[in-house]
């Protein structure tokens, strides 16, 4: 069964794009064309069709295209999960993020009813060695591609959590208030909790047995204070702790994400480069197989720069098993030469120096 899809693309004053028009049949995409001239840019486009911030996090304002900076409008035709649907996202000015699904107003919530997308850009590719912030973020990410609701379970203890750091931060003492912000940040943290768990499995069945050029990967949630049961009691139990802290030190905010190369027993941070990278790889790819295992149809896959990593050996695999898989992946590259493993199986787009889209091939 064919995968999820974009099938119509255009981009209006976004970044460097000021008027871009793309048309996909719903294979695997090669874009190709020279530093600075705008490949990055489609990607995160089509990643702002699903719920989130994008691949780079932008705010709103960052992402008109300069100068003049008076908005910018992403429109989609999209292949959904349940239907083909219109899919519009866009900011006028200096004013939020609007997004529009049929012509009706939306929640970014929404977006993932409608379509799944998974990416893996060079930003990421220290995400082994870096801070535990980019981890839990990385975590989050692939459980909500399981679970769209995910993102609004994080937003409420997000907000719970800034409440009671604000007392803790003003010496607030007052029992009554700690206990109705904790008992939502509780509340919330059993979602987290459950909803991370459970996106866990689905990646360890995934790549059980799975026929794969790339490292498995023996994930583990790792709680730096300890593992806690009941979070309400242990945050009141720790407010003193806490208040000299000036922070919340206990929650799902505090929990990590640790890798091990499964068939080295190595944990990722002590990995080689090249094995990092192949392991991010292969999350990405069992996520994909995962999604495509509980829809019938694989999600939209976002590689940015992903084929410069990967010998010609490793790239043809990569291609071949999304090929496999059935999905849209759009892969960007400065050479055409690295997609000539996707040979006719897909298309090709070529990205001007000037950021035009000068030729669509296949």
């Amino acid at each position: 069964m064919a995968g999820l899809a974009i099938t119509s693309l255009v981009l209006s004053q976004f970044r460097s794009h000021g008027l871009t028009r793309l048309a996909f049949d719903g294979r695997p995409v090669a874009i190709h064309g020279p530093n600075g001239a705008g490949k990055t840019n489609i990607l995160e486009a089509v990643s702002l069709l699903s719920p989130g911030r994008g691949l780079r996090r932008a705010a709103a304002e960052e992402l008109a295209r300069r100068p003049g900076a008076i908005g910018w409008k992403i429109s989609a035709e999209v292949d959904g999960l349940d239907a083909p649907h219109e899919v519009v996202s866009f900011a006028e000015g200096l004013e939020p993020r609007v997004v529009r699904i049929d012509g009706k107003a939306a929640t970014q919530a929404s977006l993932g009813r409608v379509l799944r997308v998974l990416w893996l850009v060079p930003a990421m590719d220290r995400l082994w060695i870096e801070a535990a912030e980019g981890r839990r973020r990385f975590l989050d990410r692939i459980t909500l591609s399981f679970l769209p609701d995910h993102g609004e379970a994080v937003l409420a203890y997000e907000k719970a959590m800034r409440e009671r750091n604000r007392m803790l931060k003003d010496q607030v003492r007052d029992a009554h208030w700690y206990g109705a912000v904790e008992a939502r940040m509780a509340e919330a943290a059993a979602v987290i909790d459950a909803n991370r768990a459970a996106a866990l499995v689905r990646l360890t069945r995934a790549q059980e047995g799975a026929e794969t050029a790339f490292p498995r990967a023996d994930l583990l949630l790792v709680h730096p204070e300890g593992e806690y049961g009941d979070l309400a009691a242990e945050l009141a139990a720790g407010r003193a702790r806490d208040m000299a802290a000036g922070r919340s030190l206990q929650g799902p905010h505090r929990v990590d994400l640790a890798a091990v190369y499964a068939a080295k027993g190595v944990a990722a941070a002590q990995c080689s480069t090249g094995e990092q990278k192949a392991l991010l790889i292969s999350l990405i790819l069992a996520n994909a197989r995962a999604l495509a295992a509980d829809l019938g149809r694989a999600p939209v896959v976002l590689l940015d720069e992903v084929a410069a990593h990967l010998d010609a050996a490793r790239r043809a695999a990569l291609y071949d098993e999304i090929c496999a898989l059935g999905a849209q992946a759009l892969m960007t590259g400065t050479e055409a030469g690295l997609f000539d493993g996707l040979a006719g199986r897909g298309q090709s787009v070529i990205v001007a120096e000037d950021g035009g889209v000068s030729e669509v091939r296949g």
